[in-house]
């Protein structure tokens, strides 16, 4: 299965079962792919959190039936998985911009939040500095965190994490340790087996076995693996999550590869973060599509 056939095909799951309880799991099935990755790359490439818009296209489709029919407020809340009419009223209150009952009024007005189609698009080249690289093992230092998925909780959860680091001194720890200087990394680990929805992120650097850990922080290593790894210029924090899309939309359509679904890396260099020609990548362990 092909990358985009993948996403196509979960999101075509989502659309079969808007009225059911979504298995977030068995929606990432179809794309062979974790729950959690799913929800990632779902809201990379779509620009919004995979809860969000299975939310959206229920009370578009919840508006249509209410307008279209003279079912009960309560009849339709129930079927698109609210659990009483006043929390899909105030839910529907918030997306249309009026309740449910005036919904049924002649000439209300209700909006609608489409299906997503994955399609690539051509539009004008330009170039992605890549390399495809197999790395041995190697050990690193590392802090951690737990962060939720959940309506890209992390998209908010994980900045904050690195404002932290910068203030508490986490970050110049790890450039007293590290036997690497070249980059501070972000690590994200695939999702937790006991909780689907959550995910492991760490701030790290390389360090020896030898190393002697401060408190908070665990050693750890990085398995051999093959990896793409992807040049990115720019400022902070604009350059990485734009890259981020244009490996999703991209590379991965048409490069012959898929990632593992282990673990990414975002490897910042030292320097100025807000400066135009601010250097730092991205690590993906990858394997032969």
């Amino acid at each position: 299965m092909d990358w985009l056939t993948g996403i196509q095909n979960a999101i075509n799951y989502i659309e079969e079962h808007l009225t059911e309880d979504m298995d977030y799991e068995a929606v990432a099935a179809q794309a062979a792919c974790s729950g959690f990755y799913f929800q990632r790359i779902f809201g990379i490439l779509c620009g919004i959190p995979l809860g969000e818009y299975i939310r959206n296209r229920r009370l578009t489709l919840a508006g249509s039936e209410l307008k279209a029919s003279d079912k009960k407020v309560i009849d339709v809340a129930l079927k698109y998985g609210y659990e009483s009419p006043e929390s899909f009223s105030r839910a529907f209150l918030r997306f249309h911009g009026i309740t449910p009952s005036e919904a049924k009024r002649e000439g209300a007005k209700l909006k609608s939040f489409s299906r997503i189609f994955v399609k690539i698009t051509l539009s004008g080249g330009s170039v992605m500095n890549y390399r495809i690289v197999k790395k041995d093992a190697f050990d690193i230092v590392e802090r951690v965190e737990t962060h939720s998925a959940l309506d890209g909780a992390n998209i908010k959860s994980i900045p904050e994490f690195w404002t932290r680091a910068h203030m508490d001194g986490t970050v110049k720890t790890l450039l007293e340790n590290t036997t690497d200087r070249a980059y501070i990394f972000g690590i994200c680990y695939a999702g937790k087996a006991e909780d689907k929805d959550t995910f492991d992120y760490s701030i790290g650097a390389v360090c020896s076995r030898e190393a002697v850990l401060s408190q908070g922080f665990r050693r750890n290593t990085i398995p051999a693996r093959t990896w793409a790894v992807f040049e990115c210029k720019g400022p902070m924090p604009e350059a990485i999550p734009a890259l981020w899309k244009r490996i999703v939309s991209e590379f991965f359509p048409t490069s012959g590869y898929k990632p593992t679904y282990e673990m990414d890396i975002e490897a910042y260099s030292e320097g100025d973060m807000s400066a135009p020609d601010y250097h730092s990548e991205i690590w993906i362990p990858v394997i032969k599509a």
